[in-house]
């Protein structure tokens, strides 16, 4: 998950919840306004919304040699 940056200048920070043992219970983003503690840590490493529409993207161009390898993978696993 990235910390994204909205065009009014919010983060979208990506938080995990767990259980007392551990065990992951969700996934979510907290917004962080300018100003609000932890805002300016966070700033350095934000990616603006077009920047990761660009990542995923490219990730999913780039990734049909990963998807037919996994894709004959799953069909042998299913032919036991």
């Amino acid at each position: 998950m990235y910390v994204i940056r909205l065009a009014d200048g919010t983060l979208r920070v990506p938080q995990s919840l767990s259980s007392e043992d551990g065990r992951l219970i969700g996934n979510a983003y907290v917004e962080v306004t300018p100003g609000e503690p932890g805002y300016d840590q966070w700033l350095p490493e934000s990616i603006t919304e077009a920047e990761l529409e660009d990542r995923r993207e490219r990730w999913l161009s780039g990734n049909d040699d990963l998807e037919q390898e996994f894709l004959a993978f799953k069909a042998r696993q299913e032919g036991r």
